[in-house]
Formats: structure tokens, C-alpha cells, sequence
């Protein structure tokens, strides 16, 4: 099995991140993705033989239109979501406007907002299809989520690498996951894909 297909099947085997994208797609918002551990921690899971996959604290909804961008409307999305689950903690963000407080150049697309998040194995969303079909996003490809691979993106390889350093060291992710193997180097090449040493956290 390919990993986009057996990103797909570990989804629609876990009934809660089922029920999570039916709650989203019923907003009807365009270009809108379930993203970041809501995804990752799940593949993780898997991959570490977990039998049961938890939700991550936060459940991140990205949307994108330029015609939409105030923080209101991200608000009034996030209480009709609590109205239908109001268990979980939903964080929705329009990616068209966050680009401001990212000190970036304006996103294109969900998908584009993306590619400058933190890690290329956060970097992966999906969502539900008309057909109930799932759709992944996934900018930098699914080889370092299924390689247990934590890795900066461009961005955060040179002037933002402090901040990567510092999410690494606050999530913790190597006590709950032990098998990452987590870059805390920076990269020579620009590409967010290069090769570079890591440190293995497995035992």
C-alpha cells in the first residue's frame, strides 16, 4: 500500500476523525482542511503500534478566502463547531490573513500556508469529499510523516530556527513517540527536503 492510500485508510478506520471531518465539511467553507496533529499524531500512533489514536488537544480547521478574512468570522465558525461537538477544542484560522502574523508574503491557497508551518510532517491536512472520499494535503509529500522524520521547513531552518528548536523542546514529542528522529540542526541546502543528521530518540 502507497502512503497516500494508507494515509487514507488510517483515517477512515478511526471513527472520531470521521465524525471530526463530517463536522467540517458541513461548514461548506472553501478550501478547508483538518490539518497538523490531527493527522500527524495519528499516523504516529499507528507507526508506534498503538492501538488507539487520542485527538491532539486542539482540532485545526484552515480555511482560505481572501473575501473572509476577519477574525470574527474564524470565532463565529469556531462556536458552530462547539454547537455540534463541544468536547473538543476547535481552533479554525482563514490562512489569508495569517500571513500577518507570521511575518510572511501573502498565502495563494491553504495548501501554500502550509509550506510555512514549522515542520514538513505537521505540514499534512485532509478533508472529506462530496462522496465521502478523503482528500490529502500534503506540500512536502508524506515521506518524513511515515518516516518518523521531524524536520524544519525552509523558513524555520534559518530565521525562524529558534522557534522550531523551542516547539521540539515544548511538545515533547520524543518521550510520547520515542522512534522520531528529530533534526536540531540546521539545514545547508535550501531545499525543505535535504538531508540532514538527526538524533534518534528511540531507545
Amino acid at each position: 500500500m502507497d502512503r497516500l492510500a494508507e494515509l487514507r485508510a488510517l483515517i477512515a478506520s478511526d471513527e472520531r476523525r470521521m465524525q471530526v471531518l463530517c463536522a467540517v465539511r458541513d461548514l461548506g467553507l472553501p478550501d478547508c482542511w483538518v490539518a497538523a496533529g490531527f493527522v500527524r499524531n495519528r499516523v504516529w500512533d499507528h507507526l508506534h503500534r498503538r492501538a488507539t489514536s487520542p485527538l491532539p488537544q486542539d482540532i485545526d480547521v484552515i480555511w482560505f478566502a481572501p473575501d473572509a478574512c476577519a477574525a470574527r468570522r474564524d470565532a463565529d465558525l469556531e462556536a458552530a463547531l462547539r454547537k455540534r461537538d463541544d468536547t473538543l477544542a476547535w481552533s479554525v484560522k482563514n490562512q489569508a490573513r495569517m500571513h500577518v502574523r507570521n511575518g510572511d508574503a501573502p498565502y495563494r491557497s491553504a495548501l501554500d500556508a502550509m509550506r510555512f508551518w514549522p515542520e514538513t510532517a505537521t505540514a499534512v491536512g485532509v478533508r472529506l469529499g462530496p462522496r465521502g472520499d478523503i482528500d490529502v494535503a500534503a506540500p512536502f509529500g508524506l515521506d518524513d510523516l511515515f518516516g518518523l522524520v521531524v524536520r524544519p521547513t525552509r523558513r524555520f531552518v534559518a530565521e525562524k530556527h529558534g522557534v522550531y528548536l523551542e516547539r521540539v523542546r515544548a511538545k515533547h514529542w520524543a518521550r510520547h513517540w520515542p522512534g522520531l528522529r528529530i533534526d536540531i540542526t540546521s539545514m545547508a541546502s535550501d531545499s525543505p527536503m535535504a538531508p540532514v543528521p538527526m538524533r534518534n530518540n528511540g531507545p
